[in-house]
């Protein structure tokens, strides 16, 4: 995984829990859920960089 992939990974989780926080504040739940699918995205990117940097071992 390049370092700006993570970056990238790191302010997306940050963003989508941002989102989620504000959406709880304001109790908008389409908010909230944008921001949970965000940080889920993210994790999903950085599980797929880590597969491949296993096969790249």
């Amino acid at each position: 995984m390049g370092l700006g992939d993570k970056i990238e990974n790191a302010g997306q989780k940050l963003t989508g829990k941002a989102k989620e926080g504000a959406g709880e504040a304001t109790n908008d739940d389409s908010l909230k859920a944008e921001g949970q699918a965000d940080q889920t995205k993210s994790n999903l990117k950085q599980a797929g960089e880590k597969v491949k940097d296993a096969f790249k071992k």
